[in-house]
């Protein structure tokens, strides 16, 4: 029932009881609570009861969380008539982020040919690997670096 509520928040709402209804009216009060929420609790399941019964046989096993939307969809969707699972299966998200983190680090992934040869994998041009852990060429002592626009 009370799922989502932490322990610093639950002692909170009792400081908080505690002095709005003070510690000589706080047990009535909580009695009175409790005795609301048994009867509510009562009048649901005479409900849920009655509306089996008006319904008939052919819905004796019939569920009422089916009508929450997410059990519903959870249920639908969990059932293989779609072919929903094997669409799920198919992307494997940890799988394509390794092979980026590869490529990104120049790590041969299996996917590009072996036989291609180095000058194809420095060229990017010609379509090969470009190995980006590969550190620029420093300038020699008399040439400059070329001057970048969008930098300044």
């Amino acid at each position: 029932m009370f799922n989502d509520i932490g322990p610093m928040e639950l002692l909170t709402i009792i400081v908080i009881a505690v002095l709005v209804f003070g510690p000589d009216k706080l047990p009535k009060v909580i009695q009175d609570v409790t005795r609301t929420i048994r009867k509510i609790r009562e009048f649901s399941e005479s409900a849920k009861q009655d509306i089996r019964s008006e319904l008939g046989p052919e819905f004796k096993d019939f569920d009422f969380e089916d009508l929450n939307p997410k059990t519903f969809l959870r249920k639908q969707l969990g059932n293989d008539d779609l072919g929903l699972q094997e669409i799920r299966n198919g992307f494997d998200l940890k799988k394509e982020m390794a092979e980026i983190t590869d490529a990104v680090n120049g790590r041969d992934t299996g996917s590009s040919s072996s036989s291609s040869s180095s000058s194809d994998a420095a060229s990017p041009a010609s379509g090969g690997k470009i190995d980006m852990a590969k550190k620029p060429e420093d300038p020699g002592k008399d040439e400059r670096p070329p001057f970048d626009f969008d930098a300044t």
